[in-house]
């Protein structure tokens, strides 16, 4: 009788270790899907494509604690990781971000709800994407 407890004893530590491998590589599974699933941009080869660039917070009226550089594509807005407002010049200046929306040539992606700049290019107008900084 007690050789029969161990041995299902045995039983039900593997099939309890299986459990949580199983249990561990879903829950993985879940939390990549769920850091990516913020992803809402059409843009999923992650081509450069032509978006408006302004201040979040004067601008784009998103919160934040102070003027951050900040994007929008097809009318939701993102700040931005890679690339800081003042790059681009002073930001409060007359045609800085904090005073005017601009346009920007850009290639990233987003995660968590944030655009993950790996290129961003002013351009004098959307319809020349001449670039000017």
């Amino acid at each position: 009788m007690v050789i029969m407890l161990i041995v299902k004893s045995d039983q039900t530590a593997h099939n309890m270790k299986k459990f949580l491998i199983i249990t561990s590589i879903f829950l993985f599974c879940q939390s990549v899907q769920a850091q990516t699933s913020g992803d809402t941009l059409k843009n999923k080869n992650n081509d450069f494509q032509l978006v408006e660039a302004s201040c979040g917070e004067c601008n784009f009226h998103m919160h934040g604690k102070s003027c951050d550089l900040a994007i929008r594509i097809d009318g939701k807005t993102y700040f931005v990781d890679g690339a800081k407002i003042d790059d681009f010049g002073n930001a409060h200046a007359v045609d800085g971000f904090c005073s005017t929306i601009r346009h920007a040539y850009v290639k990233g992606v987003v995660v968590n709800d944030r655009f993950k700049a790996e290129y961003f290019k002013l351009v004098a107008s959307p319809d020349t994407l001449k670039e000017t900084k």
